[in-house]
């Protein structure tokens, strides 16, 4: 999903949502950061519930390392000059 479409999307989604209780399946962790609550599903199992600040402080776990390595890909830079050389 592009970060336009992702925004309407989301967009979307909050205003078919206001003041409903609804489940929302993503792969993309963006398009539920404003949730009141996410449930974790690993192998079918619920393995972690929280909010967006709760999960990521326990460091095991698979929402904990997606959410590390968003974060670590939103400081991707290209060198100068446009290359397209990985540093």
């Amino acid at each position: 999903m592009t970060i336009t479409s992702e925004t309407v999307v989301q967009q979307a989604i909050d205003q078919l949502v206001a003041g409903e209780a609804v489940v929302v399946v993503v792969h993309c962790l963006s398009t539920v950061v404003g949730a009141d609550q996410m449930l974790v599903v690993e192998a079918g199992r619920i393995t972690r519930r929280g909010t967006r600040s709760d999960l990521p402080a326990n460091p095991v776990g698979w929402y904990a390392r997606m959410w590390a390595a968003r974060s670590a890909s939103r400081q991707w830079r290209l060198p100068a000059g446009g290359s397209s050389a990985m540093i």
